[in-house]
């Protein structure tokens, strides 16, 4: 079978949020990530993403106004990694982030958590 076409990487994931500038907050000041894209798409509209650092996907903050009847579609798993999830979970917990239960060696051998943003959107992380 001949191979139409090679994707290189996932450009971005879309989460929904309530209030951009708090998930802006949020995820720049107290998750330390970079700000990425931060366009204004029309008078209800504004394109706006962040990035873990060192990473090359993006994370859109969508707002819920972007959906009919403001109600967006389910919401969908993202993993992410880290080197020391004990330090990550240590720290992120003493910013005031919400995680679902303290890090846990997984059955397939890595240590791993559960992770809320302040809209309620869950992350699995997992230590890499």
């Amino acid at each position: 079978m001949e191979e139409l076409y090679v994707f290189g990487k996932i450009y971005s994931a879309t989460i929904v949020v309530a209030d951009q500038d708090k998930a802006i907050d949020f995820y720049v000041n107290t998750l330390g990530w970079e700000k990425g894209l931060d366009n204004q798409m029309g008078p209800d509209m504004r394109f706006l993403t962040v990035i873990p650092s060192g990473a090359e996907t993006a994370l859109v903050l969508a707002h819920t106004s972007w959906f009919q009847d403001g109600q967006p579609p389910a919401k969908i798993g993202i993993t992410l990694t880290t080197p020391d999830i004990d330090a990550t979970y240590e720290t992120l917990t003493s910013r005031g982030v919400t995680f679902k239960q303290p890090v846990e060696m997984m059955p397939w051998g890595q240590k791993a958590t559960w992770m809320f943003d302040i809209d309620g959107n869950e992350y699995f992380v997992v230590e890499e």
